[in-house]
């Protein structure tokens, strides 16, 4: 899967509770760092779960500002608490060409979603996703051995290629298989 293009729309957050009664709501971006949300003037507002998954639309940002554990939004329409609480759960997107340029060696995990995971000159799996935790950022890799989370760190990942749409690892030793849920 190549690097989006500028048009497609990348999660940046998931809507968390409302703040207050009139119609803000917090939103958690997905990169702790990330102030991308405060300088959108439109998301895009994407169910993924719920009798409303697969529904999205468009919507203008009227307030965004940064809160203490959140950043706080005012979603044009929605107006009150109640039109907050609808909308929690739901992820709030940015168009890929919105995000800032990046310096050497940087990349955004969007990027890399899909990527080629390469161990000794074969490929070994595909990266699922990518987690930051409070230690360590990590991919998730399928593998025919298994899920694994690869910490993103140079004992475990040689390079990370958007371009080439790989991501080389050293090794997966001292990694266990991550059991896959059933449901």
């Amino acid at each position: 899967m190549p690097r989006p293009a500028d048009h497609e729309w990348v999660p940046l957050a998931v809507v968390g509770r409302p703040h207050g009664v009139r119609g803000e709501v917090r939103a958690h971006p997905f990169n702790r760092d990330s102030d991308l949300l405060l300088e959108l003037d439109e998301v895009l507002v994407r169910f993924v779960e719920g009798e409303r998954q697969g529904e999205e639309h468009e919507v203008s940002i009227d307030d965004a500002r940064a809160g203490n554990d959140a950043i706080l939004l005012k979603l044009h329409g929605v107006d009150d608490r109640d039109a907050a609480d609808d909308v929690r759960g739901a992820h709030l997107c940015a168009r890929r060409g919105d995000f800032p340029a990046l310096e050497e060696g940087e990349f955004y995990a969007s990027d890399i979603i899909g990527a080629a995971a390469v161990l000794d000159g074969a490929t070994v799996g595909r990266v699922d996703s990518f987690t930051s935790y409070p230690s360590v950022d990590i991919l998730l890799v399928t593998t025919n051995r298994g899920r694994f989370e690869i910490p993103l760190v140079d004992a475990y990942v040689d390079t990370v290629d958007p371009a080439g749409e790989q991501v080389v690892l050293r090794t997966l030793e001292g990694l266990e298989p991550i059991p896959l849920r059933r449901g």
